[in-house]
């Protein structure tokens, strides 16, 4: 993307300076530095306060961690995800923040007013900064409060009935009969699980991309754990496959609240991050077991 792709004429900067805790916040989404850096400034200086991201998984993290006013993304982006997935998040968290997408393809604006439900503004590039800002000032000057969706975000769910999670778990584990030979107390069995679902709800929360290796210190101590407790590898394996359908099973009971938005990307990335803890576990297993042998 070129940033001749935006007009950056001079705008109004007579009006009084506000101060810095009341100015409306802006998210501005944009893989290309440029014109991400261009903008910050411009809208800065309009007396916005401004966060950047490059990229869903920067923007997602933002708009879970801070409170903003307007949502201000390029439509299109590389890697997992585009603009629909950070303005479907950007409406679940804040769903009075104004919502605006940019577009570099003027003729597809009617297709793109009529799936973009979601967004309050669609922008067609080229477009004067100064016109731009008018129209941010507009929205918010008519913003209306917007009803709260009931919806929840997988993570939140994940964490909420992590308990129901893991009891499924148990009595899956407790009814499969080459598992169940390995006598174990509930704990002894159960014991990993709270940090291993900790660390996958935080996968959620701060995304990364599919297949990125992150060392997993709860994947790591079920391999140590499980070799001394006489499992193999295939039986850690069928518990991995219990856990992915225990987890699923508990987005299932939650259905009436789950925010369908991000749902997808969501079941990628716990798929992703269980078999990266499958696959420490396992390595954890065959290290504890050649130093044994050693």
């Amino acid at each position: 993307m070129s940033s001749e792709k935006f007009s950056f004429e001079e705008t109004d900067r007579t009006e009084q300076k506000p101060e810095e805790e009341s100015r409306p916040r802006i998210l501005l989404v944009d893989d290309d530095d440029v014109i991400r850096a261009v903008l910050k400034q411009v809208l800065e200086m309009n007396n916005f306060t401004v966060s950047t991201a490059a990229n869903v998984a920067e923007s997602i993290h933002l708009i879970d961690t801070e409170s903003f006013d307007v949502l201000v993304s390029d439509l299109h982006m590389p890697g997992a995800g585009d603009g629909f997935t950070v303005i479907s998040a950007m409406r679940h968290k804040h769903p009075n923040a104004i919502t605006m997408l940019f577009t570099g393809y003027p003729d597809l604006k009617e297709a793109m007013d009529a799936i973009l439900l979601q967004a309050d503004e669609i922008l067609v590039k080229p477009m004067p900064v100064p016109e731009m800002v008018g129209l941010i000032r507009e929205r918010l000057a008519n913003r209306k409060t917007k009803r709260p969706t009931n919806t929840e975000r997988v993570a939140s769910i994940l964490e909420r009935d992590a308990g129901a999670t893991i009891a499924r778990w148990l009595d899956s584990v407790k009814t499969d009969e080459e598992l169940a030979r390995v006598k174990l107390s509930d704990e002894e069995r159960t014991g990993h699980l709270p940090q291993l679902l900790r660390e996958l709800v935080h996968r959620l929360r701060v995304p990364r991309p599919l297949g990125t290796k992150q060392a997993s210190a709860g994947a790591v101590m079920h391999g140590h754990i499980r070799f001394t407790q006489g499992y193999s590898i295939p039986m850690i394996i069928e518990e991995s496959r219990i856990l992915q359908v225990s987890i699923f099973n508990t987005l299932q009971t939650n259905l009436s609240t789950v925010d369908f938005s991000l749902l997808l990307a969501d079941v990628m990335t716990i798929a992703d991050e269980v078999d990266s803890q499958l696959k420490q576990t396992i390595v954890s297993f065959s290290a504890s077991g050649a130093a044994v042998a050693a």
